[in-house]
């Protein structure tokens, strides 16, 4: 059984996948080693928290596990191809989150304010989360999901280029120009509104 594992050690990561599409233990066994940091890391880096980043990289390792036979070698890297699970299946989780603090907001933002000065901030940030995402709606697909990337989950332009497919000097260029839209929205609009 050592000699077998040995074994596993020395194949690619594509002739592991084979072997998992498989349903070989030893060799998903074999990926999750070598890739389980990198998937955990990620996982940190998007959820912010220890126990919620353990049950993302589960998961995504699972959707691994299940779903071997949709690996296509064209489209990347197996490592990126698991990081590509992981970030996917992260975005979900924090849309989840996010439309259940919606709900809780509009719950708490209908509930009689104690303090005047606490509503007036609470209506002060929920204007500038509308301005912003106004501004954001404004963008070509293209830019807002390489601004997604970047600045909610964190990848370094590198990483957005390998995930998306695309040259670096894209990814570089289609941030400048989202940002500078960006920019430019929030200029025209204080031309025009009054302080």
């Amino acid at each position: 059984m050592a000699d077998r594992g040995r074994q596993y050690l020395i194949l690619a990561d594509e002739d592991l996948i084979s072997l998992v599409e498989a349903a070989d233990a030893d060799a998903f066994a074999t990926l999750y080693d070598r890739h389980s940091r990198a998937a955990f890391s990620l996982a940190y880096r998007m959820m912010g928290e220890r126990q919620a980043s353990e049950d993302l990289a589960q998961d995504a390792f699972l959707k691994v596990w299940r779903g071997a036979s949709s690996y296509r070698a064209e489209r990347g890297s197996v490592r990126t191809w698991i990081l590509s699970i992981v970030h996917n299946r992260g975005i979900d989780q924090l849309r989840s989150h996010a439309s259940r603090r919606r709900t809780q907001d509009r719950i708490e933002a209908s509930a009689p304010r104690s303090q005047p000065s606490e509503a007036f901030a609470e209506t002060w940030r929920n204007s500038q989360r509308d301005q912003v995402r106004e501004a954001l709606n404004t963008l070509p697909s293209e830019q807002l999901k390489i601004l997604e990337l970047a600045y909610f989950s964190g990848y370094t332009h590198v990483e957005i280029s390998e995930l998306l497919g695309l040259p670096l000097g894209t990814v570089k260029g289609r941030m400048r120009l989202g940002l500078k839209k960006i920019r430019d929205y929030f200029g025209s609009r204080d031309a025009t509104v009054p302080r």
